[in-house]
């Protein structure tokens, strides 16, 4: 985790978890994490290809001016960064690692602001991970952030990180397919608006809500 919103909320569900693989969702107590709600998000996993939003904190909604609840967390980002994304949740919820993903947005033009996104797992009612906490922060915050709509959006860093050092033996049998869990990380290069970024595909790595 790089961002200090990241590290706060990663302590505090860590702590949360204890031994088991994820935390409940009831457990999540907004009032010990209030510094950071603005910053916080959950998700809810309906199936592999839809993990929508049940709420987004105020600084998530205004930095990117969407009104999150209720969308796709995966119609965000074009159809790459989709299929990486809804593989890493995959991994996520059958094993318990940690989603963090660095993003680059700007407003089509010549405003760019790079975030980080955190998302990690929860469950709720029954023993499966079908929930996600989460955090989206922006690692600089420009005046006009929050001023103008984020339009274009794009993953240029993505990792899981293992709490327990080691996949979780949990699976989640509604993703019957083996995650794709390389040992080495490699790097591409991407492009955006003619910036270069260098690109890492998943492998492994050393709220303020209501009552769902």
């Amino acid at each position: 985790m790089k961002h200090p919103v990241s590290q706060t909320l990663y302590d505090y569900w860590n702590g949360l978890r204890g031994e088991l693989i994820a935390p409940r969702r009831f457990e999540i107590e907004p009032a010990n994490i209030a510094a950071i709600l603005p910053d916080t998000l959950i998700l809810e996993r309906i199936e592999t290809g839809i993990s929508r939003f049940r709420l987004a904190g105020t600084r998530i909604s205004d930095a990117f001016g969407i009104e999150f609840r209720g969308v796709n967390v995966l119609d965000l980002f074009p159809d790459e960064d989709r299929i990486t994304l809804q593989r890493q949740l995959s991994v996520c919820a059958r094993h318990g690692a940690v989603g963090r993903f660095e993003i680059m947005a700007s407003n089509g033009d010549r405003m760019f602001a790079h975030f980080e996104m955190v998302l990690l797992p929860l469950t709720h009612t029954r023993d499966v991970i079908d929930r996600f906490v989460g955090s989206i922060a922006a690692f600089e915050r420009p005046a006009w952030l929050g001023t103008v709509p984020l339009v274009e959006r794009r993953i240029v860093e993505n990792e899981l990180v293992w709490p327990s050092g080691r996949p979780h033996s949990m699976i989640d049998h509604r993703d019957r397919q083996a995650p794709l869990m390389p040992s080495i990380r490699e790097a591409r290069i991407g492009r955006f608006d003619r910036r270069q970024f260098r690109v890492y595909e998943g492998g492994l790595s050393g709220a303020r809500d209501e009552q769902d």
